[in-house]
């Protein structure tokens, strides 16, 4: 078991709040930076064994798909990196939240269903939240095979008084997954007209930009670094001037301040308006480039 101190390796740019939770319980954050060539994210194992070892790593968070990069982790990815964490000893938890939005040609593999080997070292979390909307009914799901993880897990959630789930959030996990199925293959076919529309947008009216083409998630992630804007430039334009709401690149990690992550669950006329507000506002300051 994990205790205060110890350290917690992440792979940013990830969900920022693994950093938040890591820190805020006392615990140390170790960086496995991902690799970012060419529009493409890859994990650098070599650097992930060495922070393992040189920071005495206890846990390692992992996010799958990945949240913001788009990335489905495939078999051989899942593999490598659970052998590692056997190797040296490490917990492995496994954030599987948007496993249910995957893109055509990807495939989603849960850690899960790998081999057993890997189970005693498992702690895997899903839920219907994102999937179905019901976020606000607090649904999750935590899955731990080994008995004296579990009840760590239990001992923990009863001290923060978090023992008793809501029975209307039982309830939704019942019925989105026994009555779910047309919903999600609707869901996931017009997010992905979303995610076309907006690739094809930002190819064609933002040269500069580079569109990192999600694997899976609603989310989208885009690097306008080759613009020159300053980190708070870029927010300024973002916020001020094309009036979008969105999470900046600097909260998921130091490396990525002049990324931006968009959210394409929604309906295809606010990513239109969105679009449309982003390029005037960059067609301003291009046109006196």
């Amino acid at each position: 078991m994990h205790k205060e101190g110890d350290a917690l390796l992440i792979q940013q740019p990830v969900y920022y709040p693994f950093r938040e939770v890591i820190e805020d319980n006392g615990r140390i954050f170790v960086n496995n930076q991902l690799h970012y060539e060419d529009g493409k994210y890859t994990i650098d194992f070599e650097d992930f064994e060495k922070k393992i070892v040189d920071n005495n790593v206890k846990v390692f968070i992992l996010c799958n798909p990945h949240n913001p990069v788009g990335r489905v982790w495939t078999k051989e990815e899942l593999e490598k990196m659970g052998d590692i964490c056997l190797k040296h000893n490490v917990v492995i938890m496994d954030d599987e939240i948007h496993c249910d939005f995957t893109y055509p040609g990807f495939k989603f593999t849960s850690f899960m269903t790998l081999d057993k080997k890997y189970h005693n070292s498992l702690v895997l979390y899903t839920s219907p939240s994102k999937t179905f909307n019901v976020a606000g009914l607090q649904p999750a799901n935590i899955i731990i095979k080994n008995q004296e993880l579990r009840a760590a897990y239990r001992k923990a959630n009863v001290a923060a008084g978090y023992s008793q789930g809501s029975i209307m959030g039982q309830v939704a996990v019942k019925s989105v997954y026994t009555k779910g199925d047309e919903w999600v293959n609707e869901l996931v076919e017009y997010i992905t007209g979303n995610m076309n529309y907006m690739r094809d947008f930002v190819k064609e009216n933002f040269p500069k930009a580079q569109f990192v083409d999600p694997e899976g998630t609603y989310l989208t992630w885009v690097d306008f670094s080759g613009y020159g804007f300053t980190d708070e430039e870029l927010e300024h334009i973002m916020v001020e001037e094309a009036h979008l709401w969105l999470d900046s690149g600097k909260v998921f990690g130091p490396a990525t301040a002049q990324f931006e992550r968009f959210n394409l669950a929604c309906p295809r006329a606010t990513v239109v308006k969105a679009m449309e507000q982003l390029k005037a506002a960059l067609d301003n300051h291009t046109k006196w480039a």
